[in-house]
């Protein structure tokens, strides 16, 4: 398994920000407004330069899928394989849509050749989120901006794996707003949204990482402190989309526990938002 570690200066990751979801966090809509704000928020970004980074680590390594399970290699020793269920789609009875799951993304164990996989968390300098806590305005302006640096981390960090590290894509010639659109071949699914829902995966992550080695701390549930930090996945599969797991049932529920060596009860708490 192959793991760098990366620190960006505000300046390299500022073109990266999709400025989209920094309007909707302020419930700004009128473009005249929007523009105003992008331009005091670029006069805050310039003043943080030189004195907060932005962090990431990301490791490449081998991997299989079995049944919906993932299979992460920490080296060639079989031995050393790290396994990451995988929650799969319940559509109605009668319906015509396939039950995704994200490790049908990943060739089988049984094919007898390995897959690859990224593993992936971002992070910001604890100060973004300490340092301003005097000034209301501020505190929640650079805590946006540090949940947007965090995000802006993780697309450059996806682009050097596609273009550079992996390299599954080194013709790649997209622009940013190509990228925020995600035009882009493979996915990059992040722990807490719809196709990996269960936040508990974090520790998996953690364990594989090493992200306190970046400044990134877990909650007993999962959450990952500073809270401006992204953590997930980077699959090259050209036909691997993002989907919503959804609603899933009793059944799933305790079979997803008994893979993840979880209790049932703990288990439920996780995946509240996704029961029946």
């Amino acid at each position: 398994m192959e793991t760098r570690r990366i620190a960006y200066d505000i300046g390299e990751l500022t073109p990266y920000i999709n400025w989209s979801y920094f309007f909707f966090a302020w419930q700004v809509r009128d473009a005249n407004e929007q523009t105003r704000l992008r331009r005091e928020a670029e006069g805050v970004l310039a003043e943080l330069e030189g004195h907060y980074r932005v962090h990431a680590i990301v490791a490449l390594a081998d991997a299989g899928s079995d049944g919906d399970d993932l299979i992460v290699y920490r080296s060639d020793n079989p031995a050393n394989g790290v396994r990451i269920p995988m929650l799969r789609q319940q559509h109605p009875v009668g319906s015509d849509e396939p039950c995704l799951c994200l490790a049908d993304f990943i060739r089988p164990v049984e094919s007898g050749q390995r897959d690859r996989i990224g593993i992936f968390a971002t992070t910001v300098d604890i100060g973004l989120e300490t340092d301003f806590a005097s000034d209301d305005y501020m505190k929640m302006m650079v805590q946006l901006l540090a949940d947007r640096l965090a995000e802006a981390a993780a697309e450059r960090t996806h682009e050097k794996v596609r273009k550079e590290w992996w390299g599954y894509a080194a013709d790649e010639r997209l622009t940013i707003g190509e990228m925020h659109l995600e035009r882009f071949r493979g996915i990059r699914p992040a722990v807490g949204y719809p196709s990996l829902p269960d936040a508990s995966v974090n520790f998996i992550i953690a364990d594989l990482l090493d992200v306190s080695s970046i400044g990134i701390r877990l909650t007993e549930n999962g959450a990952m402190k500073p809270h401006a930090s992204v953590s997930g996945l980077m699959m090259a599969h050209p036909e691997a989309r993002y989907f919503a797991v959804g609603p899933i049932g009793d059944d799933q529920l305790h079979d997803y526990a008994r893979r993840r060596g979880v209790p049932v009860e703990v288990m439920r708490r996780f995946l509240a938002a996704n029961l029946r």
